[in-house]
């Protein structure tokens, strides 16, 4: 059952308050923009990926936040908000880009075109924001790396966890996918989002490193078991599986850092210099994410717009501000009604949402960074 949003007061416009050791809460106010800013320095404080619970596809982030113990948190990634597109076929929640939690590949990045919220800039598929090994801010590209190995030879994998498939490949899910359905895995294409879903589809249960079945069990999978599915070419793949074959499965997130925590967004900021192609005209509450040089220093900015609280930014906009706080490279978070940073403030037992949600209340997402002591 949902509960009625807890709306913290905001803080005195330009004061500061000290969350915890190096975690600084800052407004934004003045002006036509405001917001909330938490600086957080890396070599005191923690970073991890906050997730819904077991059996939720997506959750608040206050109540995140506070199940997870964390001293404050934001929003994540853009993800799969829509039904209409493909009537019948429900909406997954899932989010559009690679995620990465205590070390583990948890999904892959959609293909460019079945994304949601804005356009990514060429060149930018599966970028993440994040920390590495060592505890240090990082921003990098990560690309799925994964085969399907059978005594008949080898097949390529092509996603993880995903919303959607490429046309013609095969993606594995595990129990990281949740409960939601995997009908719409097969709609869309690499190109057009809207386009119709495929007839030629197959699935595979694999439990104990064996095939155990040839269609999707539906809902969460059986403990210990994943699941493979194909479209298109990989269906036909797939299709050359029997009960009883032995499989060997493996799947990583390649790139150039090897990430502890990491969530998928659009870059804003790359080597000090706003990337090319932002809107510059369209304002909207906005969620970002920013790195000082040296990765020690980040910070997390969420915009209110759309009432009476502010008209939000432009992608633009957000990306100089980030510029003027110290930020070198930054990600832009899904914005809108999602939105959200919660904080829990010195002395209370509970984290509480410190802007002001354009939807009027706090709207569930799939995942979200958390700051912990």
């Amino acid at each position: 059952m949902m509960l009625a949003m807890a709306l913290a007061p905001a803080a005195p416009p330009g004061s500061d308050v000290r969350i915890a050791p190096g975690v600084v809460l800052r407004d934004l106010g003045g002006g036509r923009v405001t917001g909330s800013l938490l600086e957080v320095d890396l070599s005191r404080a923690r970073i991890g990926v906050l997730r819904p619970p077991s059996g939720a596809a997506r959750a608040r982030v206050s109540d995140m936040v506070n199940g997870a113990r964390a001293v404050a948190g934001i929003n994540g990634d853009f993800f799969d908000i829509s039904e209409r597109s493909h009537p019948g076929v429900p909406a997954t929640f899932a989010p559009d880009g690679p995620e990465v939690a205590d070390g583990r590949p948890v999904r892959g990045a959609v293909p460019d075109g079945q994304r949601f919220g804005p356009d990514a800039v060429p060149g930018t598929y599966g970028s993440v924001i994040g920390v590495d090994r060592h505890g240090v801010g990082r921003v990098a590209r990560l690309t799925l790396t994964g085969t399907v190995r059978t005594g008949n030879g080898m097949i390529r994998l092509r996603g993880l966890n995903q919303y959607a498939l490429p046309v013609g490949g095969v993606g594995l899910y595990t129990s990281e996918w949740g409960p939601s359905s995997r009908a719409r895995a097969f709609c869309g294409t690499d190109l057009h989002r809207n386009a119709p879903c495929s007839p030629d589809t197959a699935a595979v249960l694999i439990r104990d490193g064996r095939v155990d079945g040839t269609s999707d069990p539906g809902g969460r999978l059986p403990s210990g078991a994943s699941l493979l599915l194909g479209r298109d070419g990989g269906a036909s793949e797939l299709r050359s599986l029997r009960r009883g074959d032995k499989v060997r499965i493996s799947s990583t997130l390649t790139g150039p850092v090897r990430f502890r925590h990491a969530l998928g967004g659009l870059p804003l900021l790359r080597d000090g210099a706003p990337v090319p192609g932002l809107d510059a005209r369209s304002r909207s509450p906005r969620t970002a994410v920013g790195l000082a040089p040296g990765g020690r220093r980040m910070f997390l900015v969420v915009l209110d717009g759309r009432r009476e609280t502010g008209s939000g930014d432009t992608a633009a906009g957000l990306a100089a501000l980030l510029l003027r706080l110290g930020a070198r490279d930054a990600l832009l978070m899904d914005g809108g009604g999602s939105s959200t940073m919660a904080v829990r403030m010195p002395g209370k037992p509970a984290a509480t949402v410190r802007n002001t949600p354009s939807d009027g209340r706090e709207r569930p997402v799939p995942n979200g960074l958390a700051i912990y002591k």
